[in-house]
């Protein structure tokens, strides 16, 4: 019972922190004239994949490689089933003004396609996890090439009237970073308990617990925009996060120490991140924003779930 509760308070302390960061970082970005579409490129897209790569790195450190790449996939797979599934049933009009199939969904399909490639071997290297890291940096130089005058998300209209104070900044950035670490130091350890003492694989806890706890800042964020009229942005958002999550975030839990993957264990939600990773794909270039889109979603959430939990 206590490694659940370790749990809960530990994911929301990695939750919290990473709004911290996520805040304060783009305070700075404002303060010293940073155009908002590059805070949105950068700092945003790669802070909601904050607490994914603090879990997966802390997962990496302590050679749980299961928990590491499952917590990724999972993540990546709730992102687009359970997220955007809810905000096509939640948003009355989904209408984007950016095109999000050329200028985003179509470049998920880089990492989805490469990392399954990559683990033919059973192992994902640091040469790999930099091969990752290199496409998402290829991604943000496209982003930032493709025409600064559109914004990719919103940024904190209440942060520019803010008068910008370093040592409150300074000291929330610190608070932040702790959480984080100790949230996902605590949240691996807890998980990997509570695996042991009910004989359930790392995997699933790793592709269930600990991806839903780290979806949960995307989830929230992206049912607000939708419930402002702003379903597009939280879209876009979402595609964001998950080009991280695929690129940055397994990129450097593998730079931190290589990761054996299991390929008979994991092919199947593997395959079932890169059918729901093309079923976002295929909506974004037909313009398919509609609530039967978002049930089509949510029954992959329910196969993956049926699967996961059978």
């Amino acid at each position: 019972m206590i490694d659940f509760v370790i749990f809960v308070v530990s994911m929301g302390a990695l939750i919290w922190g990473a709004e911290f960061i996520i805040k304060e970082s783009e305070r700075i970005a404002l303060h010293y004239g940073i155009s908002e579409f590059i805070i949105g490129a950068t700092l945003i897209a790669l802070g909601t994949s904050l607490p994914e790569m603090a879990a997966s790195i802390s997962a990496s450190i302590k050679a749980q490689s299961d928990m590491a790449v499952a917590n990724v996939i999972g993540s990546n797979i709730m992102n687009i089933s359970l997220v955007l599934g809810a905000v096509f049933l939640i948003a009355s009009r989904v209408t984007p003004h950016r095109d999000l199939f050329f200028k985003d969904s179509a470049w998920l399909l880089f990492p989805v396609i490469i990392f399954p490639l990559m683990i033919l071997d059973g192992s994902l290297s640091r040469v790999d996890g930099f091969l990752l890291m290199a496409m998402m940096v290829a991604y943000v130089l496209f982003l930032i090439q493709s025409g600064a005058e559109e914004e990719i998300a919103e940024v904190d209209e209440e942060l520019k009237r803010e008068p910008f104070r370093w040592s409150r900044t300074l000291a929330l950035l610190v608070i932040g970073f702790v959480l984080v670490v100790g949230g996902a130091d605590y949240a691996i350890d807890s998980a990997a308990n509570i695996a042991r003492s009910f004989g359930i694989s790392e995997w699933i806890i790793g592709l269930l617990l600990i991806a839903f706890g780290t979806s949960l800042p995307e989830l929230v964020v992206s049912i607000k925009a939708a419930r402002a009229g702003k379903a597009d942005m939280s879209i876009g958002n979402i595609i964001g996060s998950n080009m991280a999550n695929t690129s940055v975030v397994l990129g450097s839990a593998a730079l931190t120490r290589p990761l054996s993957v299991d390929l008979a264990s994991s092919s199947f939600d593997i395959l079932l991140m890169m059918g729901v990773t093309l079923m976002l794909v295929f909506i974004t270039a037909n313009r398919l924003y509609a609530r039967a889109s978002g049930v089509m979603l949510l029954i992959v959430l329910a196969i993956f779930l049926e699967h996961a939990l059978g």
